[in-house]
């Protein structure tokens, strides 16, 4: 985008992690805020944060993955916004840290809900806005669970991946177009995300997670400068962390062992070996048991 003065930014997942320092980011170049979170809390707190940089600032409690209010949201930025938007960023995201088989179809229901379903809801209904804006950009939040399959994310991968896919897809429509898009894939970034995620971890997995983040992961705000960065220079992927290229570069050099060296990586981070060894150990016993031979000598 020639500039980023004067503009408007709709932002989803607002309220905290990338969301909330890319909001304060974009304030800081002169733009104009429409906050969307589901927790009204939290953006009664950034509003009032934002409140002495001069630019305006809406903000929309709603739930991405309701169709009905997503539909409407581009009614009420317009109007708080002088009938502008330029800026669409699709952050919100949720996980689930479970095997697949023990995965509950509403936690699917949930997790896509948010992380797929309101990102095409997010680029469905702004699209005509952002067509009829002098410039426009579109900026969606993947991951590298969106370039590496990952043990006990699987809703997680899934949706990333889609959003990946996506975006891709919006690059080639949307070429020759005043409009832009980037498929952002950030690696180890300190959110509340694995705070907020649903599942049935191990006993003190999650919080061994979380711990593994706040040591070693980036912070939004870091992450949240690169995307303005990305947005200004009309970038069309941005890997963010230093694991994100390492995990790249395997993965493309290396497509199927290189997935697997990645996760045991990960499980050691962030704290999964025992689980992991548990799950293994559970499906031996079942083959053993279904092919007659008994449970394994201890």
């Amino acid at each position: 985008m020639r500039t980023l003065k004067g503009r408007v930014a709709v932002v989803t997942g607002a309220g905290s992690g990338i969301g909330r320092a890319l909001c304060q980011a974009l304030a800081r170049e002169g733009c104009h805020i429409a906050a969307v979170e589901l927790r009204a809390e939290r953006l009664e707190g950034l509003a009032q944060e934002l409140s002495g940089t001069g630019v305006t600032v809406s903000t929309h409690a709603l739930d991405v993955s309701d169709r009905t209010a997503m539909a409407t949201l581009p009614e009420a930025v317009l109007a708080a916004h002088g009938g502008q938007v330029h800026i669409l960023v699709n952050n919100a995201g949720v996980t689930v840290a479970c095997p697949f088989e023990d995965m509950q179809l509403e936690d699917w229901d949930w997790l896509l809900g948010v992380n797929l379903w309101g990102v095409i809801h997010g680029c469905h209904f702004f699209m005509p806005a952002l067509m009829e804006a002098e410039e426009a950009h579109i900026v969606n939040v993947s991951s590298v669970f969106g370039i590496v399959g990952v043990l006990s994310q699987s809703a997680y991968c899934t949706s990333k991946f889609a959003v990946r896919g996506l975006t891709e897809t919006l690059w080639e429509e949307l070429r020759h177009t005043h409009i832009g898009v980037t498929s952002v894939h950030p690696g180890g970034v300190n959110t509340r995300i694995v705070a907020d995620s649903r599942g049935e971890a191990a006993e003190g997995q999650k919080e061994r997670t979380a711990q593994a983040f706040a040591q070693r992961a980036v912070s939004p705000e870091l992450a949240a400068a690169r995307i303005v960065r990305a947005i200004a220079r009309g970038q069309r992927r941005l890997l963010i962390t230093k694991e994100a290229y390492l995990m790249d570069w395997l993965r493309r050099l290396l497509p199927e062992w290189g997935n697997q060296v990645l996760n045991a990586v990960m499980m050691r981070v962030l704290g999964g070996v025992e689980a992991y060894r548990e799950r293994v150990g559970e499906y031996r016993r079942r083959r053993l048991a279904l092919s007659g031979g008994g449970p394994p000598a201890q």
